[in-house]
């Protein structure tokens, strides 16, 4: 396939040690029903193989341009460094270990191509395991209610390069939650919007980025209550979801700067009973976020893009 020499969209990925998912996530770009883009991947200072794998893809189809880090430049630093090299005005964020779904591209685009006003948008996903099984389902109630934190997957984001670059992009002093400062700087230029179809498949699994994030801030006693409630949910959610214990109880018993309310108390008995009883908790909680995935569909309609109802 010919490169384009003005592609209508920049899909940028950075990857450290994305072994073994890797070709399952170039792939799943490669074929987007939408086929006019570039794809620039960075690898940032790999060491089991994923460089090497990706000089292999950059062979097969010339729309990917590929970049190599010596020196580790980490999670957002990476990402600055990969956007800094895409050519179109519009940039679709992929994340290495993730599947993006044939038509997600096409369906973004036609969305953001169309509204000015609008500086992200991303979809829901579900959640799959290493494996590739379906474990956590759609939940659509992350549109109806209003949260700090955003409703789509980092990876699912498609923004507007010129309000990224208006922002300062992402944080390089962030330990972690890189992708929420962004798009909470980038919303007050545009509307953060997100498509409620299941059009990126967000894979949780023991090696995920945000597992070692969660467990860094969760080992912070600078961190606010807010903070670190948010870290523990984070790294209990990836393991369980894995299919591993969430193994919550000990380091929340061991938080002294916890602050006990009542958002407190209902992690620590989710974690009481991930240890006692993971599956059940598994299972407890999917019958959970399918029942408030239905109730929302009552507002919330496949197709229609919503906007992100921040507290």
């Amino acid at each position: 396939m010919n490169l384009p020499a003005n592609p209508l969209i920049s899909v940028v990925m950075p990857v450290h040690n994305a072994l073994p998912f890797l070709d399952e996530s170039i792939n799943s770009i490669l074929e987007q029903t939408l086929s006019d883009f570039e794809f620039v991947i960075l690898d940032d200072a790999s060491t089991d193989g994923s460089v090497e794998l990706l000089r292999e893809w950059s062979l097969r189809d010339k729309r990917i341009h590929l970049y190599e880090s010596k020196k580790r430049l980490g999670p957002s630093g990476s990402s600055n460094a990969v956007v800094a090299k895409a050519r179109a005005p519009i940039v679709a964020r992929m994340d290495a270990d993730d599947i993006a779904h044939p038509d997600r591209l096409r369906r973004q685009w036609n969305i953001i191509e169309g509204r000015p006003d609008v500086a992200v948008i991303g979809t829901l996903c579900n959640g799959i395991d290493a494996s590739g099984r379906e474990v956590r389902p759609r939940d659509r109630w992350r549109l109806v209610r209003r949260s700090v934190y955003i409703p789509f997957p980092h990876g699912s984001a498609m923004f507007r390069r010129e309000v990224f670059d208006q922002v300062g992009g992402y944080d390089e002093t962030s330990d972690g939650g890189e992708d929420q400062d962004l798009f909470s700087r980038m919303a007050a230029r545009g509307r953060v919007l997100t498509l409620p179809d299941v059009l990126y498949s967000y894979r949780y699994h023991s090696s995920n980025a945000t597992l070692f994030n969660g467990m860094r801030a969760v080992g912070e006693n600078h961190s606010q209550n807010g903070d670190s409630l948010a870290a523990f949910y984070m790294l209990g959610a990836m393991r369980l979801w894995a299919g591993d214990p969430p193994m919550l109880l000990a380091p929340m018993l061991e938080k002294k700067s916890l602050k006990w309310n009542l958002k407190t108390l209902m992690i620590l008995a989710s974690a009481i009973w991930g240890h006692i009883n993971p599956s059940t908790l598994r299972v407890f909680l999917r019958s959970s976020i399918r029942a408030r995935d239905l109730l929302a569909s009552v507002r919330v309609k496949d197709g229609r893009p919503y906007e992100w109802r921040l507290e």
